[in-house]
């Protein structure tokens, strides 16, 4: 709980950032705007329209789809501004809605009687409209504070710092402290900001100066707070940290956490860390040069990045060819291969493929009408399923995709039959899963390989060298139980990278 407790005020100050600046810029647009409804009435339902239309989007795709189209302007595409603009957009419909509303629902009398005694059209907006209408406005921004609390904590993927890191990462290691915080802090941050806007909305009502000033007061202090901290962080002062990026699973946190400390150790520059993001977002970042340094594996590479066919590809052919393309197309550089594969295959439990009988991946062909597989987030809509169901004719009963943490214990509960895992996965051998064999070559390999950007290859030679002295450190075996005292003992992967990196410095010395 104390290292928890130790993360919480640099979580919980970029969420503030976020949402605080999010729903202010939020409420800048929907005000006016329902403002001018009211009066050109042709606006209304093409306004509303747009903001329902983004409301529908689901709120990850549309944090994530800020990436490509910040990366296509040529503007920061992870972290702070895609989740801002995300967040801010989402904001927008509960404000302008309720505004709408509110000034739509006072009562006519009441308008024509301010008209009748000279009241100017601003007049009667400023100590009419908008003092009725108050209620109901505020209920809108309420309900978008809410809504931007608990949305904020999906900013994790697109490089943002935020509650959610305790989430993605609590889930993705079991780590379910991690996980009480994260939920617990949002809850309480929502409640905070939702009843500070109700306290300044009854004060006004109710014109108590004295309450009014003091919600003032406080919602003053967190936006200075927020927009100091912000300032700061964004300021340049002293080196630019190395940053390292990770995807959202074990493995990834375990190689983040041990690339920053043995970059720290050898070179004495700092490092920092983006964690939890997708599996193309990060590409896109390194490409970019938002993120420095990464972890990803050839047959992703080869098939998501390159568009190759995953069907009876070599190995060495591989590697060859992925560096090249690499260097060439996105100017991102090799520095080492890690010396150990994390390939997908499917596994199962080792009494039911004894019971059916199974140790190939053909052997399902026959039973596949019958049987349920479970997948991660990405799995079923990537090339490697497409080559495995393609080559081996699967139509299975049913396909789930769910969490990567949970896919193990759904398959050894019995709650699906296989699933896709990762080959170094210290759960397989925990849950006594059995990987049946690709007897037709349809999974490519998957060397894990350290990507720079051309940035820090072409600033920081030093950091390059301390990467590529990397090369064939990690086999198998040592990946696993470094998945596996994560996964099911416990560890911080912090803990555990700093381990091998001790090992690691005995054999270099």
């Amino acid at each position: 709980m104390s290292q928890q407790l130790a993360l919480l005020p640099e979580y919980l100050t970029a969420h503030l950032q976020l949402t605080l600046l999010a729903l202010l810029c939020s409420a800048a647009v929907s005000l006016p705007l329902g403002v001018a409804i009211t009066r050109v009435r042709w606006l209304e339902q093409p306004a509303l329209g747009m903001a329902g239309i983004i409301q529908t989007v689901p709120s990850l795709a549309l944090l994530a789809v800020m990436v490509p189209l910040l990366a296509a302007l040529g503007l920061q595409s992870i972290g702070f501004l895609p989740a801002f603009i995300g967040l801010t957009l989402y904001g927008v419909l509960p404000i302008l809605r309720n505004t709408v509303t509110g000034i739509a629902g006072v009562d006519p009398a009441l308008k024509e009687a301010a008209q009748a005694v000279g009241m100017t059209p601003w007049q009667q907006l400023r100590r009419v409209e908008l003092p009725l209408a108050m209620p109901v406005i505020v209920a809108g921004v309420r309900t978008a504070t809410v809504w931007t609390v608990g949305i904020a904590t999906l900013s994790t993927p697109v490089g943002a710092t935020s509650l959610g890191n305790y989430i993605f990462s609590g889930l993705q290691t079991r780590n379910y402290t991690a996980v009480l915080v994260g939920c617990v802090a949002a809850a309480a941050l929502a409640q905070l900001l939702d009843g500070l806007v109700h306290a300044l909305e009854v004060g006004v009502r109710t014109r108590r100066r004295r309450r009014v000033g003091g919600v003032v007061t406080a919602m003053a202090a967190l936006y200075v707070y927020t927009g100091f901290t912000l300032a700061t962080a964004l300021l340049p002062g002293g080196d630019r940290p190395v940053t390292i990026g990770a995807k959202g699973f074990t493995e990834q946190y375990v190689l983040a956490h041990l690339l920053g400390q043995w970059v720290e150790r050898e070179t004495g520059r700092l490092t920092t860390q983006m964690q939890s993001l997708g599996s193309m977002v990060a590409f896109d970042a390194l490409a970019s040069g938002d993120i420095d340094v990464s972890i990803d594996y050839s047959g992703t590479l080869w098939a998501n990045v390159m568009g190759r066919t995953t069907v009876e590809m070599d190995r060495a052919d591989v590697l060859a060819e992925v560096g090249p393309y690499l260097a060439d197309t996105h100017g991102i550089q090799v520095a080492a291969t890690l010396g150990f594969e994390n390939a997908y295959a499917v596994a199962a439990r080792a009494q039911d493929a004894e019971a059916m009988r199974l140790t190939r991946i053909s052997d399902l062909t026959r039973l596949a009408p019958t049987l349920s597989m479970g997948g991660d987030f990405e799995f079923f809509s990537r090339p490697e399923w497409i080559a495995i169901r393609d080559t081996y004719g699967l139509a299975f009963e049913e396909q789930r995709t769910m969490d990567a943490a949970l896919m193990y214990r759904a398959v050894s509960e019995g709650a699906v039959d296989l699933i896709s895992a990762y080959t170094t996965d210290g759960r397989i051998t925990a849950y006594d899963l059995r990987i049946l064999e690709d007897d037709r070559a349809a999974i490519p390999p998957y060397d894990a390989l350290i990507l720079v950007s051309a940035r820090l290859a072409r600033q920081w030679p030093d950091v390059l060298a301390a990467l590529t002295r990397l090369e064939g450190t990690i086999d198998v075996n040592a990946m696993r139980r470094m998945n596996l005292e994560v996964d099911e003992r416990g560890a911080d992967p912090s803990t555990v990278a700093a381990e091998f990196i001790r090992t690691l410095g005995d054999q270099f010395r």
